[in-house]
């Protein structure tokens, strides 16, 4: 089962105690997936869903908050889709006291709860956190779109809107944001196991990041020594080293001799041992006359082809 199917299952199990919030939900699920009739002064709703913990939580909420046989009668079916290999599961509900369903009053906080529990119930959706944090729900108009978004700012969660094809969707992307509104929707389980994802996913790329850092730092390290070692040669080959003052030769027939130590162990390995940035210096020296015994000879290049 996908994450978001254990989500939706979790979410399947829950019953507001008290009666208002499960006239909440109710809404929230006749709102998203179903519609509404009124023959001959009687009222009814259709709900349809291919998922069947939908119409098994809408019947729950039914019979937890009316009186099924007299006050309200509830039949259900199903119909396979033979195109889609799935089947679509239908509830149909009628009697006058559902007027409590379609007005039913959103106000209170765990009214709000249970509102964005149903719509998500219904038609909601969340990728598999092991790959992406994205969480939505598909309206069929802006209206109900920018009433959910308002729901879920008043629960700090900061949703978003856009549209797809036919639809309206109200999304989030961050891992927090999420984690809140399962939190929100009282989906502990779920909530767990997202932020052991998370808490995962974090330690991976922090442990990457090190990894990374410590290779551009080898890298940097080597491409530093073969520099050195590369001015070093020049000098060899050019004028020599037996001119260099002491300090100097001492680096640049160390560093020869050992061309994968690094400062520290350089500094150690000299006649006369110094630290990191004795070493560091003397060898930007070495460089720095490298250098100019280059740019003579690239002046003396010069001369002579213009001569010629």
């Amino acid at each position: 089962m996908s994450f978001s199917g254990k989500v939706k299952e979790e979410l399947a199990r829950v019953c507001p105690r008290a009666r208002h919030c499960r006239l909440a939900e109710l809404a929230a699920i006749t709102g998203m997936c179903g519609e509404w009739r009124e023959e001959e002064g009687c009222l009814s709703f259709l709900v349809h869903s291919e998922n069947i913990a939908v119409v098994r939580k809408c019947f729950t909420l039914i019979e937890k908050t009316f009186n099924i046989g007299n006050e309200i009668a509830v039949q259900t079916a199903v119909r396979r889709n033979m195109h889609k290999d799935s089947s679509v599961y239908y509830l149909c509900a009628s009697g006058e006291c559902l007027r409590a369903v379609r007005h039913a009053d959103v106000q209170a906080v765990c009214c709000k709860r249970a509102y964005l529990r149903g719509a998500f119930l219904s038609s909601g959706s969340m990728s598999d956190p092991g790959k992406s944090y994205h969480f939505e729900i598909v309206c069929n108009t802006l209206e109900k779109a920018q009433y959910l978004q308002q729901l879920m700012q008043d629960f700090g969660l900061e949703a978003r809107i856009v549209r797809r094809k036919k639809n309206i969707i109200v999304y989030l992307k961050e891992g927090d944001r999420i984690v809140d509104a399962l939190n929100v929707m009282d989906a502990p389980v779920a909530l767990m196991e997202l932020e052991n994802v998370r808490i995962l996913k974090d330690m991976r790329n922090n442990v990457n990041r090190k990894v990374n850092c410590e290779t551009a730092n080898i890298n940097k390290t080597v491409s530093a020594a073969v520099k050195q070692r590369d001015d070093i040669e020049y000098i060899r080959d050019t004028v020599g080293l037996s001119g260099l003052p002491d300090g100097l030769r001492d680096v640049a027939l160390t560093r020869l001799a050992y061309p994968d130590a690094s400062l520290k162990e350089l500094g150690e390995l000299l006649e006369n041992p110094v630290g990191k940035s004795g070493v560091n210096h003397r060898l930007r020296k070495l460089s720095e006359m490298a250098d100019k015994l280059r740019d003579s000879k690239e002046v003396q290049y010069d001369q002579e082809t213009s001569d010629n």
